[in-house]
């Protein structure tokens, strides 16, 4: 990704959705679109449904990410995905029945 407009101090991002995974997001350059996304990826992903846009800066604050690392990922290759946070141990206990958190 060589296009000088993504050299700046700004970047016009769109934000997909997993439409398998909850909690996953997809950060794009709103410009390219999916197309520098890896097919394997997209497979794993699900169908991206659009989130956002939002003009990304270094010193955006964002949820779970840097916008300065969103920002690089984008511009080296194509993309930054982020995954759902891990989940406690504790929470786990909740999607078993009881005799499996017994164990």
């Amino acid at each position: 990704m060589s296009d000088d407009r993504m050299r700046g101090n700004k970047l016009l991002c769109e934000v997909f959705k997993s439409s398998r995974k909850e909690q996953m997001y997809l950060y794009v350059d709103k410009r390219q679109g999916l197309v520098e996304v890896p097919e394997a990826l997209l497979e794993q992903f699900g169908k991206p449904l659009p989130a956002m846009t939002l003009i990304l800066t270094p010193e955006k604050s964002l949820g779970r990410a840097r916008a300065a690392d969103v920002m690089a990922a984008i511009r080296e290759k194509g993309y930054y995905l982020q995954m759902p946070p891990a989940k406690e141990d504790y929470l786990l206990d909740l999607h078993r029945t009881p005799t499996e958190a017994r164990d």
